[in-house]
């Protein structure tokens, strides 16, 4: 196997998952951010993309999450 398809196939692994899940938890960081600077400014557009941009990394994380598990179920030493 070339380094080229390891690389590839380290995304669908549980290392890969698990650094994307951490990653995601560093976006939540940035859309806090965004959120307190929009509150403070009372800025509604700046708002909304804030609030969608965490809505995002919500559905992001949960289909992460939802992949890791599969991956877990699907390991035959698992059990």
């Amino acid at each position: 196997m070339s380094k080229i398809e390891k690389a590839k196939g380290f995304k669908h692994s549980k290392p890969g998952l698990w650094l994307s899940i951490g990653t995601s938890a560093f976006g939540a960081l940035g859309v806090a951010k965004d959120v307190r600077k929009a509150r403070s400014e009372s800025d509604t557009l700046l708002l909304a993309n804030a609030l969608i941009g965490a809505a995002a990394l919500v559905t992001g994380t949960l289909l992460l999450v939802r992949e890791l598990r599969q991956l877990g179920s699907d390991d035959v030493l698992a059990g």
